[in-house]
C-alpha cells in the first residue's frame, strides 16, 4: 500500500444506515451470547431458534430450514440432545417417523436471555409520538425490502452444505510409489 493509499473501510453512508450496520454488528454479538448462554454453537443456535419459534419439528425439516444435509443436521440434534437442550419423540402422527422437540426448560433459558432485549427495543418506540413511529416503520419496511430484494428467488438456492468436505478434484491423490521411503 502507498502512503497515500486509504484503507479499505465502510463506504460513508447518512448516519441512519451506519446505525444499521451497527445494529447487525450488535445483533450477531447478542447472537453469540445467546450461543455461549446455552452452550452451543450457530449452527445448533439456529436450529434451537426454528424450534423454538415453530415446535417440534422433523430432522427432515430442520435440515431444511438450516440449508444442511441430514448427515449434518443428524450431528446437530445428537450434539443438541448431549447438552439436553431437545428430545427425539415419535411423530404424533407418523409412527414411521421423529420429531425434534425442544426442552421447555432450555426455551426458558432462552427467552429469559432473549425477552430483555425485546421489550427494551419496543420500549425505545414510546418515546416517539404517532407520526414519528410512522416514518420509522416506513424507513425500516424499506431497508426490508431492499435487503430481500437483493436475495436470490427460491429456485436459485444453492444446495445443502454437505457434512463432510468434498475431496477437490483437481488435487490427486498420493501415489503408492510416493509412498516408498527414500533410499
Amino acid at each position: 500500500m502507498q502512503p497515500t493509499d486509504k484503507p479499505v473501510g465502510r463506504p460513508t453512508a447518512r448516519r441512519p444506515t451506519q446505525l444499521l450496520r451497527d445494529i447487525l454488528d450488535t445483533s450477531d454479538e447478542f447472537e453469540l451470547h445467546v450461543g455461549r448462554t446455552l452452550s452451543v454453537n450457530a449452527t445448533d443456535l439456529e436450529a434451537m431458534e426454528h424450534l423454538i419459534m415453530h415446535g417440534p419439528l422433523p430432522p427432515t425439516e430442520l435440515s431444511r430450514r438450516l440449508n444442511i444435509s441430514t448427515a449434518a443436521v443428524t450431528a446437530v440434534i445428537d450434539r443438541l440432545i448431549g447438552v439436553g437442550h431437545v428430545t427425539r419423540q415419535q411423530h404424533p402422527t407418523d409412527r414411521r417417523s421423529v420429531v425434534v422437540v425442544p426442552n421447555p426448560r432450555s426455551v426458558e433459558t432462552a427467552m429469559a436471555t432473549l425477552m430483555p432485549m425485546i421489550m427494551g427495543i419496543d420500549q425505545v418506540l414510546d418515546e416517539f409520538d404517532d407520526a414519528e413511529n410512522k416514518v420509522i416503520e416506513r424507513y425500516l419496511d424499506g431497508v426490508v425490502t431492499i435487503y430481500r430484494a437483493q436475495l436470490p428467488d427460491s429456485g436459485e438456492v444453492p444446495p445443502p452444505k454437505s457434512a463432510v468436505p468434498r475431496p477437490r478434484a483437481d488435487v490427486p491423490g498420493p501415489r503408492r510409489s510416493s509412498w516408498k521411503p527414500n533410499r
